[in-house]
């Protein structure tokens, strides 16, 4: 087999991360399923919600005969988190945070600054 129309490691968790911030509202898996294009078998998108619930990103209740699932977190909060992770016990941290910072248009920049001087938004 080749590697041909195989997915980048976590892109299935990403797209299902995506189809349920995009819905707005819990989903079954059936309506993950459709969301996602219908083209996963229904055990996969099972498997990758139960994944995804084991790693605390997202939320399952009970409903009708099945169950709902939704973000923990919303894609701000998880994008900021990620960040963090990757910086999490790096000795080069400084370097890294100037790198980023490096890479910002002018308008993020800004947004940026402003922020670390008011501690808001």
């Amino acid at each position: 087999m080749s590697g041909e129309g195989r997915r980048a490691p976590g892109a299935l968790e990403a797209e299902v991360m995506a189809a349920l911030w995009a819905a707005g509202r819990p989903l079954t898996p059936s309506e993950v399923q459709a969301a996602l294009g219908g083209t996963l078998a229904y055990n996969t998108v099972l498997t990758i919600l139960g994944r995804l619930q084991d790693k605390g990103r997202l939320v399952r209740r009970p409903e009708g005969r099945g169950h709902v699932y939704w973000p923990a977190k919303d894609e701000a909060a998880f994008a900021a988190e990620t960040m963090r992770a990757t910086l999490a016990g790096r000795p080069d941290r400084e370097r890294v945070l100037q790198q980023f910072a490096a890479t910002l248009d002018d308008a993020d920049a800004a947004t940026l600054r402003a922020f670390l001087e008011t501690g808001r938004p």
